[in-house]
């Protein structure tokens, strides 16, 4: 991964990075409708923005999805406009955004793990009752034992059922 970043860093080297005066005079030039200006805000920044991408690697987010993040953050902040340093505006918001997107992460795969361990407690619990009742458990007697409504077992159950079909796709 980190050859992939340093190769796109290198082929970045090669664009000549805007100062804060150009900064500021392409700004008003795309303002005044200057398509050329606006590219060259971007491009002529591109190095500074994607410099931050390094510090949140691996984190839980692939490199791709941080450069895109900080690039995105980069144009809004073009078309936003802006006033004041604009290194410092957009250091400030490609961390801020790419700290977002970590948080994201994060909470996704926590909330993943809790789905898949109330999935596991409720594959445990329907082959326990299945072993005490000679049968399978119904809906109702699962959602009775676990304390949880009939709506959220069978979501449950759903959820199984996707993981074990995709887990048959995988084979």
């Amino acid at each position: 991964m980190d050859d992939i970043y340093a190769l796109y860093m290198n082929e970045l080297a090669a664009i000549e990075p805007c100062t804060e005066a150009e900064n500021l005079r392409l700004l008003e030039e795309f303002q005044a409708g200057s398509r050329p200006a606006r590219e060259r805000l971007i491009e002529g920044n591109l190095k500074l923005a994607l410099g931050f991408v390094r510090e949140y690697l691996n984190r839980g987010v692939p490199m791709a999805d941080l450069i895109q993040e900080a690039s995105m953050e980069l144009m809004l902040l073009v078309d936003e406009g802006f006033s004041g340093s604009f290194e410092k505006l957009l250091e400030s918001r490609v961390r801020v955004r790419l700290g977002e997107v970590i948080d994201e992460q994060q909470a996704e795969t926590e909330a993943a793990g809790e789905i898949l361990n109330r999935v596991n407690a409720l594959q445990e619990l329907s082959s326990q009752m299945a072993a005490e009742l000679g049968r399978e458990a119904t809906l109702a007697e699962l959602s009775g034992r676990m304390g949880v409504p009939e709506n959220e077992v069978k979501a449950l159950m759903k959820t199984a059922m996707a993981a074990l079909k995709l887990a048959e796709i995988h084979k």
